[in-house]
């Protein structure tokens, strides 16, 4: 009698364990998304990976991210290019390197801009409908996974994008955005400051 109780117990634990977690998951996804709503700024590293497809495109970047007014995005790898700054408003964006100003190509059929990743991501952070969460491990370490797309949307149709936060310092770790299933834009965060 007592051994069946203690089994009875026992399962009843580890079928609680996977419903608290996920309900710890979905409460972490919400307090970050809180504080990323309320943001004004923040500065981060970021590693970008572009898929094109038939190409991919990596560079890194500092970040100065400001929700009202001037973001600014700077190259600093590969070394050709390093100094080509970004700079993005609300309404339009320009990529300028010795007062000249180029426009990049879009990874998407909707015409998103690799240059436009990060004030995407950080916008999702906050507002985005957060479709899935849930704790997994990365190399660096465990982190909250949370996925946005549109309310309507399927998992791996349209775009998606992909977020890991740390779950102690809620500091962005990494972005993936995805076309139909397929990854287009990936970055990793280091060094991430909310103000």
């Amino acid at each position: 009698m007592l051994w069946t109780l203690t089994i009875t117990l026992c399962l009843g634990l580890t079928a609680c364990g996977p419903a608290e977690k996920g309900a710890q998951a979905e409460q972490l996804a919400l307090d970050i998304r809180g504080e990323y709503l309320v943001m004004s700024e923040c500065s981060t590293q970021v590693e970008v990976v572009a898929d094109y497809g038939s190409r991919v495109f990596s560079y890194s970047l500092d970040v100065a991210y400001h929700r009202e007014g001037e973001t600014v995005l700077t190259v600093t790898a590969p070394e050709e290019i390093a100094g080509v700054t970004a700079r993005l408003w609300e309404d339009s964006s320009v990529l300028e390197y010795d007062g000249t100003q180029v426009e990049t190509g879009p990874v998407t059929d909707d015409g998103f801009s690799p240059m436009m990743a990060v004030p995407l991501m950080l916008e999702q952070a906050g507002e985005g409908f957060i479709a899935q969460c849930g704790l997994e491990t990365l190399e660096s370490g465990e982190a909250l996974r949370v996925v946005c797309r549109d309310p309507e949307g399927q998992p791996g149709e349209g775009v998606e994008c992909t977020l890991w936060f740390h779950p102690e310092t809620h500091a962005l770790v990494r972005g993936e955005l995805s076309e139909d299933g397929y990854t287009v834009l990936t970055c990793t965060f280091t060094g991430f400051q909310k103000a």
